[in-house]
Formats: C-alpha cells, sequence, structure tokens
C-alpha cells in the first residue's frame, strides 16, 4: 500500500539526492508528488501536467514551470525551455536590472542649467532644461522649477533656450508595430513629461467641434503648440498622423467623435513637448523664453538654478509593476545599462540586448534575448524555466517580492475567492493573443512557489495589420481562456505542493 508522502518529505529526499549526483537530469514531465490514496477530492489535481494542454482550449504555444523556493528544485514544467513573448512580465527582469545595477534609492534629476554669467536676474547666455531619465516628471515638476527660477530673481534670458534630452537615446516610438495613436507605446528620449502623452479633448458645437491638446495635471492644464489636432470628413481611419514642420500633426475622423470625449495620445517630440510646456510655465513667472532648441550639452561651464528629483527608485519600480507603464520600464532599463556602460547606450534594443546578457551572468538565463525593457515588443523570447531560476535567486536575496502586486485567486468561474488559502504576488503581461504571469504563490501551509505561465499565438498576432492591433476581434476572448487556465494551474500547484 502506498504510504502517504508529505511534501516536506518528499522534498527532503530529492535534496538529498541532488547531493549526491542523482537528482533529474532536466525539468520532469509529470508532478513530483505522488498520487496519494484516499483524497478523492484532489484527483482532479493529479493528472498528467502535459494532459492540461489538451483542455486548456488556447490556440498557439503554452509553457510554464514551477520550482520551489526554499530548494530550488524545478516541481513542475512543460515546455519549459521553450521562448515565448513574455509581454508586461519582461517588467520583473527590469526591476531586478534597475536595482541592482542603480540601487534601490535612486533618484532621477531633472535639472535647469545657466550656460553664462547671471547677474541682476539677467542671464546673458543659455537657459537649459536638462532631461535625466526621470519618467515621472509631471507638468507640476515644471511648474515647480520655473517658480525657483522667480524666487532667484531670474527676470530674462538673452540667450537661447535648450532642452538636453541626450542622457538616453531616441526612440520614435517603443513598438514600432503598434498603432500612431495607442498611449502605451509613446517616443523615449532622456526627458519625458507626463508620460510622454498629450491630451487630447473634443466638444462639440454649432458647426463642428471644440479641440484642445494639453499638458493638463490636477493643478495645470497649459495647452500645447508642438502638437496640433485636425477633425476631418471621413470614418476610418479613426486617426492619423504625420511628423509636420517639427508638430506632431493629428488627424481625427468626424464621423468618430460624438458629442465629446477625451483621450491621451502619445508624443513623439519629447523635447519640444517639454520645452513647449515649460516656456508656457516661465511665462507665467514673467521669464521670456525664446522657442526650445534640441541639442545635447556638456556639463563644462553650467550652473545648475533649479532641479527637481524624483522619488526613490523602489517606489517607482513598484508603481511600474502596479500600473505597466511601458515608458517608466523603458527610461529605467537603459538609465540602469548607462550605468553598466559609462555611457548611454546606442539604442533601446542595444540596452535591452545588454540587459539580456546581465540575466544570463546573473541569473543563468540563457535562452531569453529581449528587444526591449517593457515587454511591449513581438520579437522578445523568455522561457519559463530562465524566470523562475531568477525569481527563486531574486526571493532569497528579498528584493522583488515587496514591489510585486497581489493577484486575485478566482474560482473555475471566474469568480473572486474571497478568502482563499492561496496567495499570489505577481506580475502580469498581456498583449493581444498573448498573455504571461510570473512571480511567488504561497501555499495554504506557508510553502513558497516561484512560477513562470506563458501563452502566446504567434501566427494570429503576426496575421493582424497595425490598424487591427488596438482592438482586434477574438483578442480579449483568447486572453481570457488564457487568464483562466493561469487559474487552474495555481489552484493545482497550491494542492499538489502546498499541504504538509
Amino acid at each position: 500500500m502506498l504510504r502517504n508522502i508529505s511534501r516536506r518529505s518528499l522534498l527532503a529526499g530529492l535534496g538529498a539526492m541532488a547531493a549526491t549526483g542523482e537528482a533529474f537530469a532536466g525539468a520532469p514531465a509529470r508532478s513530483l508528488r505522488p498520487h496519494l490514496r484516499g483524497q478523492k477530492d484532489r484527483l482532479p489535481y493529479f493528472e498528467r501536467p502535459e494532459d492540461l494542454l489538451e483542455t486548456a482550449g488556447i490556440s498557439g504555444d503554452l509553457a510554464w514551470s514551477v520550482a520551489d523556493v526554499k530548494s530550488g528544485l524545478i516541481l513542475e514544467s512543460v515546455q519549459g525551455s521553450t521562448g515565448l513573448p513574455p509581454a508586461s512580465v519582461a517588467k520583473a527582469l527590469t526591476t531586478l536590472y534597475a536595482l541592482e545595477t542603480l540601487g534601490p534609492d535612486y533618484r532621477f534629476k531633472t535639472q535647469v542649467l545657466a550656460r553664462g554669467r547671471l547677474e541682476n536676474g539677467v542671464l546673458t547666455g543659455d537657459l537649459v532644461l536638462r532631461g535625466g531619465g526621470d519618467p515621472t516628471l509631471t507638468t507640476d515638476a515644471l511648474a515647480r522649477l520655473a517658480a525657483d527660477l522667480k524666487k532667484q530673481g531670474l527676470r530674462e534670458v538673452r540667450g537661447e533656450f535648450i532642452v538636453d534630452d541626450t542622457a538616453l537615446p531616441y526612440t520614435r516610438s517603443i513598438d514600432e508595430g503598434q498603432p500612431d495613436q495607442v498611449g502605451y507605446s509613446p517616443a523615449v528620449s532622456g526627458i519625458a513629461l507626463n508620460f510622454n502623452r498629450v491630451h487630447f479633448e473634443w466638444k462639440a458645437v454649432s458647426g463642428g467641434y471644440n479641440v484642445t491638446m494639453d499638458a493638463r495635471t490636477e493643478r495645470y492644464r497649459p495647452d500645447v503648440q508642438m502638437a496640433v489636432m485636425k477633425v476631418v470628413d471621413r470614418s476610418l481611419p479613426v486617426y492619423t498622423y504625420a511628423d509636420s514642420d517639427g508638430k506632431d500633426s493629428w488627424t481625427v475622423a468626424r464621423g468618430a467623435l460624438g458629442k465629446g470625449g477625451a483621450r491621451w495620445l502619445p508624443v513623439r517630440r519629447p523635447g519640444a513637448y517639454a520645452g513647449d510646456v515649460f516656456r508656457t510655465l516661465a511665462r507665467a513667472n514673467g521669464i521670456v523664453l525664446s522657442p526650445a532648441r534640441i541639442a545635447g550639452i556638456g556639463a563644462e561651464g553650467t550652473e545648475v538654478l533649479a532641479e527637481n528629483s524624483s522619488t526613490p527608485l523602489s517606489l517607482l519600480l513598484r508603481n511600474m509593476l502596479k500600473y505597466s507603464n511601458n515608458l517608466t520600464a523603458e527610461m529605467i532599463g537603459m538609465t540602469a545599462s548607462a550605468r553598466l556602460l559609462g555611457e548611454p547606450p546606442a539604442s533601446m534594443k542595444a540596452s535591452a540586448e545588454q540587459m539580456s546578457r546581465w540575466a544570463s551572468e546573473r541569473f543563468g538565463m540563457k535562452n531569453t534575448m529581449l528587444e526591449d525593457h517593457s515587454g511591449l515588443g513581438d520579437d522578445s523570447r523568455m522561457t519559463p524555466e530562465d524566470l523562475v531560476g531568477a525569481l527563486v535567486e531574486a526571493r532569497r536575496t528579498g528584493i522583488l517580492l515587496p514591489l510585486l502586486k497581489s493577484i486575485p485567486v478566482l474560482d473555475s468561474k471566474g469568480r473572486l475567492v474571497k478568502s482563499s488559502p492561496i496567495k499570489i504576488q505577481a506580475k502580469t503581461g498581456t498583449l493581444n493573443f498573448v498573455s504571461g504571469l510570473g512571480g511567488f504563490i504561497t501555499a495554504a501551509d506557508g510553502t513558497e512557489l516561484a512560477f513562470a505561465i506563458f501563452a502566446a499565438d504567434s501566427k494570429i498576432r503576426a496575421g493582424l495589420s497595425r490598424a487591427e492591433r488596438e482592438r482586434p476581434r477574438g483578442a480579449r476572448h483568447w486572453n481570457g481562456r488564457a487568464r483562466m487556465f493561469q487559474q487552474k494551474l495555481i489552484a493545482r500547484w497550491g494542492a499538489l505542493y502546498g499541504s504538509s
């Protein structure tokens, strides 16, 4: 008769096997926990893990891996060495990269510099707004900088107004395959304002529409000149974009507007955007500036007049993981690469490749190669086993778990389980026909597991036109099925590996 073997005794035995070189050479295709008699209520969890693929109801590829955090042993892995798009789960790796490279207390700085002589309130020389890679810079922060200049008595600038955005390389769009109008794929450079988004609002009036483009926050709503919108008589496409005469020039279809509404649109010229808004705020403080010139300048011969510091990196990363902001991930990731390289990376992709090499050396992630730091690009690949190995190591150092958000536990019908004994802290990842989840599970008995689940139908995704990528048909249903399958796997692991 089969004995009732506890999870702890099983893992202890496996640990001894590992010490003598008798552990599994590869990840097991089946669960390591034996099928116990007398536990009929748990029988569904003991089916072969590869059989779950047949009942998932998800087209494309599925891969997952789960490990015991304490021992590091892989408990279950199905196609765990298969590289799939991680979507925003990639931000978990970006978080580790930034924390170890920059440190949790790192702060980004945006400075206003004088290049020339400042005397009796007159600057005989240039005023420079220099970006320091802060992804959270807002109109409010620029307003404080302008007010600080006034407090120092600055009244007149006789030279140029320069915006230096060269702390990070310029990228027109995080993913060029995305539609022009999606706010989650803006431009990236060394300066960003309001997550490089401009607020477009429209209201129907007699004979047409009132349209505004502004850089609003709760306190300020300065109009912008570098982004313009024109309402045109057509049904489709809803939006068009062009870089025209140094401006972000948009058109919108009249038939799509209705009586009124608003949305955030991406900014493609971050330096010009920040310079435009800062000029308006400086003018409100009695300081008239010439139109901004975008250029890199050296530190020699400059004096800091005002400075804005971000909140500590650890808090920025917590919010990035919670809200999954792509721009934040890209700017933080490239800043970490700049620290490692001693100079700005050549491009966003070059920085992502640097992060991938770091992950290979630091965590043994040999089969992971990313093209960005946010997971937005189609060509990034990560394997579940690679991520689980990094998560196990990160749990031992304690630097990642406190930053991850709690994921609700759902039952088989998608309803919230209010008093679930299982706790999930993880990073989600969602693109059209791509779904990922990676992080930690705390089971009912306190067992901690590290896991990664990736699903992708790359064939369907590759067949989408650029215009279809905002809301493609069938994507919502596919992604919903993928999320329910993730919950099924987590329930399985909690029953199999989280009970004494």
